[in-house]
Parts: structure tokens; C-alpha cells; sequence
């Protein structure tokens, strides 16, 4: 791994695969894969981060970053001033053509490069608040997969982790671990906010991201991913990234 790592912010070019130590932070930060995808981990649940989107993860959470692909992350992080704009919880948004343009200016060699002129103070914060606009502007996208904290839905989710393109019915998961299909789908929607299909779409279009990130085509992650066509899965991934998986194999092959 290579980094330049500065106060208010780093950059680090990571391997495919590569993970950071378990950390946490007083201020809260936002980061961008320039190219790869980024997995945030904290304890409230996974933030996917793919290409035009940034993921927010305030002061004091617990976490760790891995890296699908080879993958060029930026950090920024906020004063508690600019923190308080946005939520108090991890979180995923869009990020519009400026706000990128003002992340890679915040995280480039003006900040590390001796040879390059140095932004001065007013003019980081300025950038800063913009970024911040930016994002409170931009729709909150739902590719935050929350963990789940009940021993039943853990069970679940090991299951689907080790295997994503299982089809089981949460009546036939729910067998499997011994919790009805009722219970289960309470928990589901008290604690995560979400149905279990919601989750589980969410927990393929991860595991999507990563396949996509690591050189396979459309059609072999959607059948690794569970979707018996690629038109199903062109359509789920559209929805919740933003762009077809074609696209998006296409802009990170670019970066």
C-alpha cells in the first residue's frame, strides 16, 4: 500500500483485497474511491462504496476500510462545524460532478507535493463547504447494508454472505436456524429498517460491485449473485447504483 497522509485528510493506493487495522476517529470522514470500490465497515453495517458515490462515517465509529480492486481512496475529514450538516450515522450519497472535483482537489498534490503550490487555509475551507453543500444536496443512496445485531438474523446473514445466489424463502431460511417467517420479517423490519428481500438485494449488489471491481462480466455476476437473467440484475443494480453494470465496468476499466 502506498500513502500521503496530511491532517485533514490522505490518499492510499491499495491492492485488491487490502484491509486497514480496526480504527476510529475523533472528527468524522468522508472517502471516494477515485477507482475500485471501497467496503467501509462499522458496527452499525457495511457502507459499498462504488464509483460517483462517497460514504460518511462520523466521529467515534469504530471501523475499517477494504479495498475490491485495485483501488485509489481518498479521505477527507470535517471539522465537528461541517459535521453537524450532515448525519450523525453512516451514510452513503451521490456525488455530483463538482463535489468530485472538489474531493480530488482536497485529497491531490497540492497537498502532499512539496513542488505544488499549497492551498491556503481560506481557500481549504472553502472547498470544504462546498463538498458539505454538495452532499447535503445529493439523495442519500441506499447502499449502507446494515449488520444485524439479532442471533437469528446473523444467522441469516452468514448464510448469505457465504453464499449470495441462494434462493431460499426467508420461510425456508427461517427452517433452517428455527425462527418463523413472521418473526423473522419483524425482526427485519424493526431492526434494519428493511424487508429481508430489500436486504438481501442489497447484500447482492455488494457482493456485485466486488465481482464487477475484479474483472467479471455482467452475465457470470449476475448468476454468481442469485439472478437467474442478466436483465434482473441490469435492473436491481441500476436502481441502486445508479448506472448499468456495463457502465460502471466500463468508468472503473477507465479510472
Amino acid at each position: 500500500m502506498t500513502s500521503q497522509l496530511w491532517p485533514s485528510g490522505g490518499r492510499h493506493l491499495w491492492p485488491s483485497g487490502e484491509a486497514s487495522a480496526l480504527q476510529s476517529h475523533e472528527r468524522g470522514h468522508l472517502v471516494y474511491a477515485a477507482s475500485g470500490v471501497l467496503a467501509v465497515h462499522t458496527e452499525r453495517g457495511t457502507s459499498i462504496v462504488p464509483a460517483n458515490r462517497v460514504a460518511w462515517t462520523p466521529g467515534g465509529f469504530t471501523h475499517y476500510h477494504r479495498a475490491h480492486g485495485e483501488t485509489d481512496m481518498r479521505i477527507v475529514f470535517l471539522a465537528p462545524s461541517l459535521a453537524r450538516l450532515i448525519p450523525d450515522r453512516p451514510a452513503v450519497f451521490g456525488v455530483s460532478d463538482l463535489a468530485r472535483e472538489v474531493l480530488l482537489a482536497l485529497t491531490g498534490p497540492r497537498n502532499y507535493d512539496e513542488n505544488a503550490p499549497a492551498y491556503s487555509r481560506s481557500a481549504r475551507a472553502r472547498l470544504l463547504r462546498v463538498l458539505v453543500d454538495e452532499l447535503r444536496e445529493a439523495h442519500e443512496q441506499p447502499l449502507h447494508l446494515p449488520e444485524p445485531q439479532d442471533d437469528r438474523l446473523q444467522a441469516i446473514a452468514r448464510l448469505l454472505y457465504e453464499n449470495p445466489a441462494d434462493n431460499a424463502s426467508l420461510a425456508e431460511l427461517g427452517r433452517t436456524i428455527g425462527a418463523s417467517t413472521r418473526t423473522l420479517s419483524r425482526l427485519f423490519r424493526n431492526e434494519l429498517g428493511m424487508t429481508f428481500y430489500e436486504w438481501r438485494t442489497q447484500l447482492r449488489i455488494y457482493h456485485a460491485l466486488i465481482l464487477l471491481a475484479d474483472g467479471h462480466d455482467t452475465t457470470h455476476t449476475a448468476h454468481a449473485c442469485g439472478w437467474s437473467n442478466p436483465s434482473s440484475f441490469i435492473a436491481a443494480f441500476t436502481y441502486l447504483v445508479g448506472t448499468t453494470p456495463g457502465r460502471y465496468r466500463t468508468a472503473r476499466a477507465g479510472s
